[in-house]
């Protein structure tokens, strides 16, 4: 079977080829409810439209390129005249004319507005004060320009899940079947006598359905409140003279929107300032090629993605109007790509359908033949009569019931409920799972590699330490002491370096504080630079005249100044012993610049080991005079730098990352440390982590990618630490681990630059703290803390999904087994069937929706955790559970067919009623197996089922729903059910018959079998 479904039923965990999600709806024939068995699947046909909106966009934007020039003389003769509706609301444009502008790309349109500042102006906006917050100004603007949502799926309602569990194939014949009973047996034994029949197939059809829709609903509750989370995207705005992070939902057109690299463009708008910005458009055209931004081409639209620089931008167009809102409400109904355990499922719920319809067609045909045959011994066969017409229609009945019995169309079903269960119990341990997949693949995980910063660490980072003019100084000696050997002119170039080559800000709150915006390094520097503004050191004004942003592949940031005079200034910081290497000048004792010859540089990169062997990161900051010969176009140069000074920032390892790590080895789980930070300060964390051991092996990025083939077979298994790395040498060490040594291999990132590697990862975990957009739209998980510890949580839950869904399979499989020999068995040997269609249909409901409640929402155990990783090779099916199947199968069906051979004996059951009662037993003790067969499979390999399962109130819960509801059916619903009720000694040997399966489960355990 594993061959089989490996061939026709395997999907990627992302990335699935349309062929192959094509390839298995095809053969998933034996289907009995399609609306339900691919409501969690991918729509293909949604994600078609969604590229033809793409290439639309496309299209469009090249003709309008091509059209525009020859519109220039006709648009020259047309004036715009302002809607009376807008004008009364005090802007002088409306939102139709904003759209075109924005979208089009027209430079025409916008000149005749007079550009951006008259755009501004016209919807009554400040490029540095924002738009005003009071209540009656925020209306006017919804009500002209619209919220930036984009229309949505209405959420459909409990009576919609009702009809879809309706649509059910084998319940539509079953209906049929109890509507001829009906009418049948109304004529032959009237009302209410002959209607009983009947209307237990309707009673069991109703609640069937009930349960299901009910299941189903609850799921997609819990679906929604995870989309609601994956929505929350937060921007920085100025609004009000101040800046705020508000949701982009929330914006408003006006809004005066800050962005830095990484960040989704959150509405259709104009550049207004910035520097070096690049535009990735592939998510809304297609188009890979970025595209540059500039005063000359200022046109920014909804969905891009920020590739690179920063800017200040004024938003024109929001939520429908913007193409990216109307592709956004096509791609949402293009829904999640199916797992592969949803897929592979979904074959051995179409095996087992093929199976159980040739028994159903076989059953029924030996059950017509036995009627046959005995109207032929009577004589009979050329006479048939209403009752004959309600036997063979009860015959029918029992072979559908049998195929309800036999297609688990909740195998597939189950997964969802499991993930949906474990989706939502993560969210609450800050784990926000993006991709349902992601979710049963890091089950499987057996390698992270983990950031350092703000993953293994806190990121609450502290300058502490600094060395300038000649000496390592102390920060927390207070201002006076750390000052009191710096001249004021090295001083105003450490202060003109930290708060002009920054890519954070200082900026007032709404509440008239102090705030400091940005990553925790520049906050870190931002703050030293306002504890060091009390010396009140005079600084020169200057203008910023070019922005190199950091970039995680040259590890450094740089900026032009121009200086009173029409002099230039370039500042550089970033990775010590880059920057060290582009100085050949330093400021010494005195603040006077002197050559740095190789004895000084070979202290200095000492002073930077000490530091680093401190587990402090590292930067170096420096200046360059340009004289007056610089160009905006000019590339900032990289070489001839004066060295200002080094500084050791602090971020302290996070609680409880030691512990996690441990958990992960026990577990299997190789942790293997990647960060663009020096060597030495990587190596001390690692240690303090527990990460790199004494056979480990820590090496540089630089030195990682001169490697060989050969060489990096041998040395990858042995990294556990990569310092100094750029996001390719992530994506090197990820692709080398997943294909040469068929790893399981999680990433974790957090910048625009990690996107490759969270891609090529099996799963993607991006931090939702210190993460970018784009970071997080490339992962499959968002760790809402950024701590390593919420990630071994993850891996928990995905064991968790793995196991439960194991268990779940191995519980129906049995069921399945059972009933269909039973059925098949004692229709061909006896002529009849000892369990009837409403009886079957029950049965169903057990091993069926009440069964993946109970085993799909098993929560995790710390036990999960000491287990090996199933890795990329294991089978689903395995050994164990085959063996578990066949020993409980074994027991039930002698059992049963003991019953149904030597029960009247056993019972001494003599009496008119002896068929009817004996058929009520074996329906009983049938289910009682079920029940405690339920409670052994909470373990597939422990003796010892019991422990937890007072924690597990799913569990118990429907433990009890079931056996009262039986109860019910024996003692109060015989009429409808075609039961008995049985007396207490009865009642005592099902149960006890039902509860030997137990041992006899346990003893099964004991018999080894391979792990495969």
């Amino acid at each position: 079977m594993e061959s089989y479904l490996n061939d026709n039923f395997e999907v990627k965990p992302k990335n699935s080829s349309e062929e192959a999600l094509q390839r298995w709806r095809k053969l998933c024939w034996v289907v009995k409810n399609r609306k339900r068995r691919f409501r969690f699947t991918a729509n293909l046909s949604k994600r078609f439209e969604a590229r033809a909106i793409q290439r639309s966009n496309l299209e469009s934007l090249r003709t309008l390129m091509l059209v525009s020039h020859a519109a220039i003389q006709f648009l020259n003769g047309i004036t715009y005249s302002v809607p009376e509706e807008v004008k009364a609301a005090g802007f002088l444009i409306g939102p139709d004319e904003l759209g075109s502008i924005v979208e089009g790309r027209n430079m025409e349109k916008l000149k005749a507005h007079d550009g951006v500042e008259g755009i501004v102006k016209k919807i009554s906006t400040s490029t540095t004060n924002g738009i005003s917050t009071s209540e009656n100004q925020l209306i006017k603007r919804k009500e002209i320009y619209g919220i930036n949502q984009f229309t949505e799926t209405p959420s459909k309602g409990f009576l919609v899940y009702i009809w879809e569990a309706l649509q059910d194939t084998t319940l539509m014949i079953l209906g049929l079947c109890a509507f001829v009973s009906l009418i049948v047996g109304i004529t032959m034994e009237g009302w209410p006598k002959g209607a009983h029949d009947g209307l237990g197939i309707v009673a069991s059809i109703l609640l069937v359905v009930f349960v299901t829709a009910t299941s189903d609903y609850r799921q997609s509750l819990q679906f929604k409140d995870l989309d609601k989370e994956k929505k929350k995207i937060v921007i920085q705005v100025t609004r009000n003279d101040c800046r705020q992070k508000i949701s982009i939902y929330d914006l408003l057109v006006g809004d005066i929107v800050h962005l830095a690299v990484g960040d989704q463009v959150p509405a259709d708008g104009l550049f207004v300032s910035g520097f070096s910005l690049l535009i990735d458009e592939s998510s809304l055209t297609g188009e890979s090629d970025p595209r540059t931004v500039t005063v000359k081409n200022p046109f920014l639209l909804s969905g891009t993605k920020v590739q690179n620089g920063s800017c200040k931008m004024v938003v024109t167009t929001v939520g429908m109007r913007t193409q990216w809102g109307k592709l956004m409400a096509t791609l949402s109904e293009g829904g999640d790509d199916e797992t592969p355990l949803q897929v592979k499922l979904n074959g051995v719920a179409t095996i087992i359908g093929k199976i159980g319809l040739f028994f159903a067609v076989v059953t029924f045909a030996v059950l017509v033949q036995g009627l046959f045959m005995r109207k032929m011994q009577e004589g009979t066969h050329f006479t048939w009569n209403a009752e004959n017409a309600l036997e063979m229609l009860e015959y029918f009945a029992i072979a559908v019931t049998i195929v309800v019995v036999a297609v688990p169309e909740g195998l597939p079903l189950a997964v969802t409920l499991s993930l949906a269960f474990a989706m939502k119990k993560m969210m609450n341990d800050r784990a926000l799972v993006r991709h349902l997949a992601a979710c049963e693949t890091m089950g499987s995980a057996t390698n992270i590699c983990s950031d350092k910063t703000g993953t293994l660490t806190t990121n609450h980072m502290t300058l502490v330490k600094a060395w300038i003019c000649g000496e390592i100084r102390e920060v927390n000696k207070g201002v006076s002491s750390f000052c009191s050997t710096i001249s004021d002119s090295a001083l105003g170039l450490l202060l003109e370096s930290i708060f002009n080559n920054t890519g954070g800000e200082v900026v007032k709150t709404e509440n008239g504080k102090i705030e400091i915006l940005g990553t925790p390094t520049e906050t870190a520097l931002l703050e030293f630079g306002l504890m060091l503004r009390e010396k009140q050191v005079e600084l020169q004004k200057s203008t910023l005249v070019k922005v190199e942003p950091f970039n995680s592949e040259k590890k450094r940031m740089a900026v032009i100044l121009e200086l009173p005079g029409g002099y230039f200034r370039a500042h550089c910081k970033g990775a010590s012993e880059i920057i060290l290497g582009a100085c050949d000048k330093v400021l010494n004792g005195n603040g006077e610049v002197v050559y740095l010859d190789i004895e000084l540089k070979n202290h200095l990169k000492d002073i930077i080991e000490e530091l680093a062997n401190e587990a402090l990161r590292t930067l170096c900051l420096c200046y360059k005079e340009l004289g007056s010969e610089f160009h905006s176009k000019d590339e900032i140069p990289f070489e001839g730098y004066t060295l200002i000074g080094i500084v050791g920032i602090k971020d302290p390892v996070r609680v409880g990352v030691k512990e996690s790590v441990a958990i992960c080895r026990s577990a299997g789980i190789t942790v293997r440390m990647v960060t663009g930070d020096n060597i030495n300060t990587a190596k001390a964390i690692a240690r303090e982590c527990g990460i790199l051991t004494d056979d480990g092996l820590a090496i540089e990025g630089p030195d990682f990618r001169e490697k060989s083939e050969e060489e990096l077979f041998k040395i990858i298994p042995k990294i556990q630490v990569m310092a100094r790395s750029s996001p390719m040498d992530k994506h090197t060490l990820v692709k080398h681990l997943r294909t040469t040594f068929q790893e399981v291999v999680a990433v974790t990132g957090d910048g625009t630059n990690d996107a490759p590697a969270l891609h090529e990862a099996d799963i993607g975990l991006a931090m939702g703290i210190a993460g970018t957009e784009v970071a997080k739209e490339s992962a499959d998980v968002i760790i809402l803390d950024d701590n390593f510890s919420t990630i071994v949580t993850v891996a928990k839950w995905g064991r968790s999904v793995y196991v439960n869904i194991q268990k779940f399979v191995q519980f129906q499989l049995t069921v399945n087994v059972v009933a269909l020999i039973v059925n098949f068995s004692s229709a061909c040997l006896t002529g009849s069937a000892p369990l009837t269609a409403v009886q079957l249909l029950w049965v169903n409901m057990i091993m069926d929706t009440l069964g993946a409640l109970a085993l799909a929402t098993e929560p995790p155990t710390d036990e999960l955790m000491k287990r090996s990783p199933v890795g990329r090779k294991g089978n689903f099916i395995t050994n164990v559970m085959w063996r578990n199947i066949m020993g409980q199968s074994l027991y039930q069906f002698i059992i049963i067919w003991y019953l149904q051979t030597r029960g009247k004996t056993a019972f001494h059951l003599q009496n008119p009623d002896a068929d009817l009662i004996l058929n009520t037993l074996i329906f009983n003790t049938f289910v009682f197996c079920q029940v405690f067969n339920e409670i052994s499979s909470r373990e597939m390999e422990k003796i010892d089922v019991f422990k937890g399962i007072l924690k597990n109130y799913v569990f118990l819960a429907v433990l009890t729903a079931t056996v009262i509801f039986q109860i019910i059916i024996i003692e109060f619903l015989g009429t409808f059910a075609n039961t008995s009720p049985l007396s207490l000694q009865q009642w005592f040997a099902s149960v006890t018959i039902g509860f030997l399966g137990m041992p006899i489960a346990a003893a099964v355990k004991m018999i080894p079998v391979g792990s495969r």
